[in-house]
């Protein structure tokens, strides 16, 4: 165990306590981990002191920079940083500049490094391209017992509030007795603040404080306006069930904040008010009993943190984020990671849809038919799960579409974060019919020396589309042929310049994604000036390619709820082609033979993940540009309100009539 090795250090770093807390006992506490150790719910204090327990180490900083620095190379887009377009300022930064500073950084703890890196790299806002340490960010999720929304009194976007979430009582119930009783146990009436219009945060007006955590802690997104819904509370689908996000202020990922203060004025009443709410931190990592097994469990680098050789180590299937297709090859995803598995809970029951499901889908897409009997809704949640089923789902609900008559579809992409590349591309195909032929982008990778030699060998070693992406069998020309077993798609590279910078891209290449699993139809099953997109901008990865296709290729309705009053909001999140995991691109290096090749990251002495963009997708429109970088509005921009903001089937009804009729 690496941190049983390092020097150990009992004093407690810049904890802080609940006004309504008893005082700090005057000795330091010399293990804060077993003081929380079995329990579920914590005081933010009490967790952080216990993540803050373990020093500064510096061969534990040179390993992780050293990974981080050589994956980077693999970052598509990494130049673009330097100088990010508008409307997408504010994520620029120097890559390199940030980690030589970092590298510089005197810190005390473990902690604070890794909070420093995490940080830098979340506020790159790309979804694709995250610093994950479990030991910090995957154990906890402070909790806000007043999740926030703005609402407009109508749908016009211009006109809008803040408010706790009305139905905050009904959501926060279900995280249970433990979470709820704490409030009682300390006399803060949390429920009463329910609905309660916000005139300040922090001393701040309340969208002034939410662009600071759009700013700071969101990250994701390259789009300021989505990252701002990202912060207020907001309806999904989490694997197959409805579920609500407590959102971005009410749930971080790190219990570094013990409360915060709101100038409200309750339901009810006239008065303003002046309270100061605390955070609860929730336990979300693997158990432990001290310190030492906290860091044994949740810190140190275990048998699934490195990737592996599949040549000697045998299928790479093992692994869930690179499942197989039907016809054996890896299946391409593009997608983003919740920092805090539990961001949400279910949805209250009594605001999940009423109307019956058209199919009995017990997938991630949810299909009904409204009132009027004229509008179908396909609630895609995302664009993961059974990779065959997503198919047969969307098959079953055409079926039950057609025999009822409905002549227009909704398609809603609230909150999904992607998935299977090739979903996207299958969902736009069977909505265009196959006449469009291919149904993606052009797409590339980075054109480095080290992937030059990652597909060389390969072909070499003739590795196949079943073990490893580089493997040119996987990508296709643009008469879709796929490549040759022996054509190197790294050499020569392409010349490409961004912000000055010289950037070579591997050569272009179509994905491969057909045929599907089901028949596709030829022309469009609904005329495609029918069809509609609604969603709240926060569409990831593959959901934004497959929004961006429609919108280019189609010009499609879409509308997006949500935002700061007469600020805009892209339609699409952030829009990469595909995502490599760490463990991904250390076994693509491994199952090379280049792992001590000098510019190999070495193996991670640390659980974490750093996941990176890997390839970029070419927008329709100019193939010169990555869609990601690419502002696209949507037609539409209205306000949440009160019957909308957490009720799917009110909103498509109000959708339906707005942009139908």
């Amino acid at each position: 165990m690496l941190w049983g090795t390092l020097a150990l250090s009992t004093a407690l770093v810049g904890t802080r306590l609940f006004s309504v807390t008893s005082a700090a006992p005057s000795a330091p506490d010399p293990d804060p981990c077993a003081r929380i150790a079995g329990k579920q719910f914590v005081v933010p204090s009490d967790a952080l002191a216990c993540l803050k327990v373990f020093p500064f180490n510096e061969t534990l900083r040179q390993n992780v920079l050293h990974t981080v620095s050589r994956v980077f190379d693999f970052f598509t887009f990494e130049d673009f940083y330097l100088n990010s377009p508008p409307p997408f300022q504010e994520s620029t930064s120097n890559i390199r500049a940030e980690i030589a500073r970092i590298n510089s950084t005197m810190y005390a703890t473990d902690f604070d490094f890794n909070k420093d890196l995490y940080d830098f790299i979340t506020q790159l806002n790309d979804g694709h391209t995250r610093w994950f340490p479990a030991c910090y960010v995957s154990a906890f999720q402070n909790i806000l017992p007043a999740p926030v929304v703005t609402l407009g009194e109508t749908s016009l976007q211009t006109s809008q509030s803040v408010f706790v979430a009305p139905d905050s009582v009904e959501l926060l119930t279900l995280l249970g007795s433990n979470f709820t009783s704490f409030f009682d146990s300390i006399h803060f009436d949390w429920q009463r603040l329910a609905g309660a219009k916000v005139l300040s945060i922090a001393g701040m007006d309340p969208y002034t404080y939410v662009d600071l955590i759009a700013h700071t802690v969101s990250g994701n997104y390259l789009d300021h306006g989505v990252r701002v819904n990202s912060v207020f509370s907001s309806y999904r689908i989490v694997d197959t069930d409805f579920s609500q996000r407590v959102g971005d202020l009410a749930g971080p990922p790190i219990p570094d904040q013990d409360s915060l203060t709101f100038e409200l004025i309750p339901v009810g009443s006239s008065k303003p008010e002046t309270v100061t709410i605390p955070y609860l931190a929730n336990f979300l990592g693997v158990p432990f009993t001290d310190k030492e097994s906290y860091w044994a469990n949740n810190c140190a680098a275990n048998s699934a943190t490195n990737g592996v050789d599949v040549k000697t180590q045998g299928s790479i299937f093992s692994n869930a984020r690179r499942q197989p297709g039907t016809d054996g090859r890896l299946q391409p995803v593009g997608n983003i990671i919740a920092t805090g598995p539990a961001n949400g809970v279910d949805l209250p029951q009594q605001f999940q849809p009423t109307l019956p499901q058209v199919n009995a889908s017990a997938g991630v897409i949810k299909s009904y038919i409204l009132p009027d009997k004229k509008t179908g809704v396909m609630f895609v949640g995302s664009f993961e799960g059974d990779f065959v089923q997503f198919q047969t789902d969307t098959v079953s609900a055409f079926n039950g579409f057609k025999a009822a008559g409905v002549s227009r579809l909704l398609i809603d992409l609230t909150n999904n974060g992607g998935g299977f590349v090739c979903l996207g591309q299958f969902l736009h195909q069977f909505l265009a019919g196959s006449e469009i032929g291919y149904p993606g982008f052009q797409s590339t990778t980075r054109g480095n020396a080290l992937a030059q030699k990652i597909v060389t060998s390969d072909i070499a070693l003739g590795l196949t589309p079943d073990q490893v992406f580089y493997s040119p069998p996987n990508w296709a020309f643009f008469n879709d042929t796929p490549f040759p077993e022996t054509h190197n798609y790294e050499i020569p590279t392409v010349p490409f310049v961004i912000n000055g910078v010289q950037d070579p891209t591997s050569q272009r290449f179509h994905d491969i994604c057909t045929p599907f699993n089901v028949p596709i139809p030829e022309t469009p099953m609904i005329p495609l000036e029918n069809v509609a997109i609604v969603s709240n901008g926060n569409c990831a990865s593959t959901c934004a390619m497959f929004s961006t296709l429609m919108n280019e290729r189609h010009n499609t309705k879409i509308a997006v709820f949500g935002g700061k009053p007469g600020e805009p909001v892209q339609f699409k999140g952030m829009a990469g082609n595909q995502v490599l995991e760490w463990t991904d691109l250390d076994t693509e290096i491994k199952s090379a033979n280049l792992k001590d090749d000098p510019l190999a990251p070495p193996d991670l002495l640390v659980n974490s993940n750093f996941r990176h963009n890997w390839r970029i997708a070419w927008s329709f429109f100019d193939e010169s540009k990555p869609i990601a970088y690419v502002s696209e509005l949507p037609k539409f921009q209205f306000a949440y309100t009160n019957e909308t903001y957490n009720n799917p089937q009110n909103l498509w009804e109000f959708a339906a009539k707005t942009l139908f009729d």
